[in-house]
């Protein structure tokens, strides 16, 4: 390994164990780490820009965050929520699945963390008309959120990178391969938290017709911006269906889409909606694709590649497996948007060594990178933003009691996720 190949993963261990460690904010950390390895010339600025910024997955982040600040203005998902608690008719469980649902489908067609931002200030307000704690409607919000964002292109970071990476992976190639399992989770972990919180949600009849006095008509603020937002997210999420018939990235679809919406909606809009883009988020991107750029030109990479290759004899089932578990493991003990960053470019070496048939390896790594984060309480952005909003309403979330409830759970999803991989691609 020469110099400049020493440096480079040096800096990058320094980096990820600086983000892992969250003494500094990781988007400093990133940007730094990134910097410094373009002034020290280990990968050159030209490069970075040309090859390893993935400014697809950059796009479809500032489109898609662009389209959903400015759908929350108008009460939407507030409104979504207190129907959904009416219909379940106050009763406590109900509302928790009700909830989980409508989180685990928005996750798949917003994102994650977008998703948990909106409906987390909703679950306090009907935890406290309950007065319960808001534990079991918060956990069940995560991890709905996690499996939810898994199914589609667009509902976790890790999908958005992967999809940017593969240009064969469609939209519609991740909801063909991915939706059917994550479907399956959901239909089996909804019971188990029935199980797991039915004793901590019982609460007095007077609250639960608190619930059902709860008056929804006038939570939509702007009902001719609400017609204007779902025609354009209707639009946008069509061209995501058709990206690939049409010849247009991903990126440009959402952009398009936002772009369209801040015209009809006024100069007024967009400066709030950019405002609300997380440019912490996006910057960490560039940070993370710059730093994973100099281990892909210093050729450590392809020398991981050929180490794994030989750990598992190029034998596809083996490697599949490898790449799920470690993937799950990983994320749930760090982020998973470095994790997937750092494998894109090994398992794209993989194909370049003799593996053929990759699509496995890339449905793996987005079920685990994506699972593998409602393991612990860092392992997902989603996570860390939900338990930041607890402890500001004076109800922090422990690592501890989160790992007790979320390991076993994230472990049975990954469990489900490898017999279907293994019966769908490998038999």
């Amino acid at each position: 390994m020469d110099q400049q190949a020493i440096l480079a993963l040096t800096f990058f261990l320094i980096t990820y164990s600086m983000i892992i460690a969250e003494k500094i904010h990781r988007t400093i950390v990133a940007m730094i780490g990134a910097l410094l390895v373009v002034f020290l010339g280990i990968v050159d600025l030209d490069s970075a820009i040309e090859h390893h910024i993935d400014f697809n997955t950059l796009g479809l982040l500032i489109g898609m965050m662009i389209i959903v600040s400015v759908t929350a203005k108008t009460g939407l998902f507030t409104y979504i929520a207190v129907v959904a608690a009416k219909k379940a008719r106050g009763e406590p469980v109900r509302i928790m699945v009700a909830l989980a649902l409508i989180t685990a489908v928005a996750s798949a067609f917003l994102d994650n963390v977008t998703t948990v931002l909106l409906m987390v200030p909703v679950t306090f307000s009907i935890a406290r008309q309950l007065k319960l704690h808001p534990f079991p409607f918060l956990f069940t919000l995560i991890l709905a959120s996690n499996i939810g964002g898994t199914a589609t292109l667009i509902g976790d970071p890790p999908n958005i990178m992967i999809g940017s990476a593969v240009k064969e992976l469609t939209f519609m190639a991740f909801i063909d391969n991915l939706a059917p399992i994550v479907i399956i989770i959901m239909a089996i972990q909804l019971p188990i938290f029935v199980l797991m919180f039915r004793n901590k949600l019982k609460t007095a009849e007077e609250n639960k017709q608190g619930i059902m006095e709860m008056d929804e008509s006038g939570l939509i603020t702007d009902r001719p911006l609400l017609i204007r937002c779902l025609i354009i997210l209707g639009i946008t999420i069509v061209g995501f269906f058709l990206h690939q018939l049409i010849h247009v990235e991903s990126s440009v679809v959402a952009l398009s889409g936002a772009f369209l919406l801040l015209m009809l909606s006024g100069e007024h809009t967009m400066e709030e909606a950019f405002t609300r883009v997380e440019w912490t988020t996006i910057f960490f991107f560039v940070g993370l694709f710059t730093l994973v750029g100099a281990l892909v030109d210093t050729g450590i990479v392809s020398d991981l590649a050929l180490k794994a290759i030989e750990l598992t004899g190029g034998d596809l089932t083996t490697t599949a497996m490898l790449i799920l578990w470690m993937s799950a493991i990983a994320s749930a003990f760090m982020d998973n948007i470095p994790f997937v960053a750092t494998m894109i470019p090994l398992i794209q070496e993989m194909g370049n060594m003799g593996i053929e048939n990759l699509e496995p390896l890339w449905w793996s790594l987005a079920l685990g990178a994506c699972l593998g984060g409602n393991g612990t309480l860092i392992g997902a952005s989603a996570n860390l933003i939900t338990a930041g909003l607890a402890a500001k309403e004076g109800y922090p979330i422990s690592f501890i009691k989160f790992l007790k409830y979320g390991f076993p759970l994230m472990i049975l999803s990954v469990a489900l996720s490898s017999i279907y991989i293994y019966l769908r691609y490998l038999m």
